[in-house]
């Protein structure tokens, strides 16, 4: 009689785990930083998913399509990932190369939606090309880190050594702060500033250089909100919200009860009060509250752990570089990094009520074309960065070998 034999099946939990541990331990021979591309990837699905639940209203009444914004948000993921390809395909040399003409180009387009752009609420930010509106500021602030990463590495050490050379990329930067604060935008404005000091420090410009500017920069920014009505009505509003509630106040005492109301677990995916029309920009620029209200702390914790990890990963991508003597592409990827954490953090900030309210989409999260579009391109940029560093330094070992 034939005996039968059992299969014993690995635990399905350990097996996964030590799938995943596999996974990790392997990323440093891939071509390029898995888990990077993983968690935009886990990201943009989470806000596709959270801009449909939050615009389904307001696109029902202005276009009687509840899907209008879902479509929107998903033709802009195709063009930002059809761009993102072309950027893969180009090496990170010629970004040093064309730098001045990047940094001519956004200057034009800074002009350009001045002499010719749309305004919108008071604001002129963008250029109309037909059915498409571009919103000038998002690939001029690319163009302007690219230009400020190149000239990092072309003088160097004039920026560590001459005060001189410290101060000529800041002139780059009044110009164009100048430019945006005349649409206005001044919520652009502090995060170029403060991806500048962050990259002179981290390239090594002297303590009392970089001290001296961020109070300048400090100093000039309290100026531009204390002589502003309409600023210093919302830096005011943010101090004591509740004081003019349907007033002033209005959008963030909204947003703070979409928080409230989702406590520890949410009220439930599509469950949302504050985005039947009641929270202004809901699925832009206040998507964090709606995301809170439907999910709670647990899911607004799981997205910023998300985010901020990617952020975390495109750090180490410019630490690579500059391991391996990368210095354009080092400089490049932390400018990027910075720009992404700092405009969440900022975003994170507007929504909870510990900064005052400015016009910021949360990357890769908020319904946004032009924002999403470029950040998608900033993305692809650190992969190729990344990629490009981990060549080099697969290279230098066979070179080894082979000697």
């Amino acid at each position: 009689m034939k005996q039968l034999s059992l299969t014993v099946w690995p635990n399905p939990i350990a097996y996964i785990l030590q799938q995943l541990v596999n996974w990790w331990q392997a990323d440093d021979a891939a071509a390029y930083d898995k888990l990077f591309l993983v968690l935009l990837m886990v990201i943009l699905c989470l806000g596709l998913v959270m801009v449909t639940s939050a615009s389904v209203p307001v696109a029902a009444r202005l276009f009687d399509n509840e899907l209008h914004f879902t479509i929107r948000h998903l033709i802009y993921i195709g063009i930002g990932i059809g761009l993102s390809i072309l950027v893969l395909s180009v090496p990170v040399q010629w970004w040093h190369n064309s730098n001045l003409l990047l940094l001519i180009a956004g200057v034009v387009l800074l002009v350009a939606v001045l002499l010719v752009g749309k305004n919108v609420n008071g604001s002129t930010r963008w250029l109309s090309l037909g059915p498409v509106g571009i919103q000038a500021a998002e690939p001029a602030k690319l163009f302007f880190f690219v230009y400020l990463s190149s000239y990092l590495v072309r003088r160097h050490e004039q920026v560590r050594e001459n005060f001189k050379g410290f101060l000529k990329p800041l002139i780059m930067l009044v110009v164009f702060a100048g430019l945006l604060l005349m649409q206005p935008d001044l919520g652009t404005v502090i995060v170029m500033f403060a991806t500048t000091v962050a990259l002179l420090f981290l390239a090594g410009a002297r303590i009392w250089q970089f001290g001296l500017l961020i109070v300048t920069g400090l100093m000039l920014i309290f100026a531009l909100i204390f002589y502003s009505e309409y600023r210093w009505k919302r830096v005011t509003a943010f101090l004591d919200p509740w004081d003019d509630p349907f007033g002033s106040g209005y959008q963030l005492t909204q947003s703070l009860m979409a928080f409230g109301r989702g406590s520890w677990f949410g009220q439930g995916l599509g469950n949302s009060i504050l985005k039947l029309e009641y929270l202004p920009e809901a699925h832009t620029d206040f998507i964090l509250a709606v995301i809170a209200e439907e999910t709670g702390f647990v899911g607004v914790t799981i997205l910023l752990a998300l985010l901020f990890t990617l952020v975390y990963r495109a750090l180490r991508i410019g630490q690579r570089a500059l391991a391996k003597n990368m210095s354009f592409h080092g400089f490049l990827a932390y400018a990027l990094a910075i720009w992404i954490g700092f405009q969440s953090a900022v975003n994170i900030g507007v929504a909870t009520g510990a900064l005052p309210t400015k016009g910021l989409t949360l990357p890769f999260v908020s319904s946004g074309g032009s924002s999403l579009v470029v950040m998608l391109i900033a993305a692809a940029l650190l992969i190729r960065i990344d990629f490009e560093a981990r060549l080099k330094g697969r290279q230098a070992i066979s070179g080894g070998r082979h000697a």
